[in-house]
């Protein structure tokens, strides 16, 4: 677990990388979010980055949604508000957690989040991918994922060829969860809670199905929701050469949240 902290914080975001990379990815949101006053919590999700057992293994979607529980048990030890951010599979994560578990969240925060996958396999592989999931879940199979299709940011692309925590591999087992896990974002939507929900989502998003998001969040019933598309912008949005304008979003309902807020 990580723990940010900012000087004079007003509140507390509990931030949920994606799928294939860490939190060590988000060094530059995390820096940028201690600026406008808030502390953060994060960490590593079982499997990625520097968490012990198999990488790109799971053997429950559960066991993302309990980690994340105990970095928001975490943030309440603070007394102050407590925000959830969720990128890509962070999003489903986000999602999930909080249609099983009603957490007293000031507001969530989604950004492009995993609600459909734009390339999945092809019929003949996942039909073989169901028999192994059952026969032998812990096969290991190449994402065949990019940095380049995620985001336009140079930067990044170039350090995440070279990056060792960066999964290259996910096992059949964690596909099959992580499909699951959609599915049930889906069917579940009846209890999603009402707290205020942003969802902000890249346009050109090459790993997310665009229309599979707008679908989920017009389904939800939450008082306050909004939703952002950034035409031009990749899958990362935080990691975009605009992610200024998108933190400039996250930071405005931040704030607006806080105000309303009772005493």
């Amino acid at each position: 677990m990580i723990v940010r902290r900012a000087d004079q914080a007003k509140a507390i975001v509990v931030v949920v990388h994606g799928a294939f990379e860490h939190s060590g990815r988000y060094e530059w949101f995390f820096d940028r979010l201690n600026h406008h006053g808030f502390h953060v919590i994060a960490g590593d999700l079982p499997g990625q980055g520097k968490t012990k057992g198999k990488r790109g293994h799971i053997k429950s979607f559960t066991e993302y949604i309990v980690t994340v529980l105990s970095w928001i048990d975490e943030a309440k030890k603070y007394d102050l508000p407590v925000f959830l951010f969720g990128h890509s599979m962070g999003g489903l994560i986000a999602v999930r957690t909080a249609q099983q578990h009603k957490e007293d969240l000031a507001g969530i925060v989604l950004s492009s989040p995993a609600l459909g996958m734009k390339n999945g396999l092809a019929r003949p592989v996942y039909y073989f991918s169901k028999l192994l999931n059952v026969a032998s879940p812990s096969v290991r199979f190449k994402t065949g994922v990019r940095s380049y299709y995620a985001t336009r940011n140079e930067a990044y692309n170039a350090h995440d060829v070279s990056d060792p925590l960066f999964l290259r591999k996910v096992s059949v087992r964690w596909y099959h969860e992580f499909e699951k896990a959609i599915a049930m974002a889906f069917k579940k939507m009846d209890q999603f809670p009402d707290v205020p929900t942003i969802l902000l989502q890249g346009g050109e998003d090459h790993l997310v199905d665009v229309e599979a998001v707008k679908e989920w969040f017009n389904g939800i019933d939450v008082n306050e929701k909004s939703i952002k598309i950034y035409e031009d912008l990749y899958h990362e949005i935080i990691n975009e050469p605009e992610r200024d304008v998108v933190l400039e979003d996250i930071i405005t309902f931040l704030d607006h949240r806080i105000k309303q807020e009772p005493v």
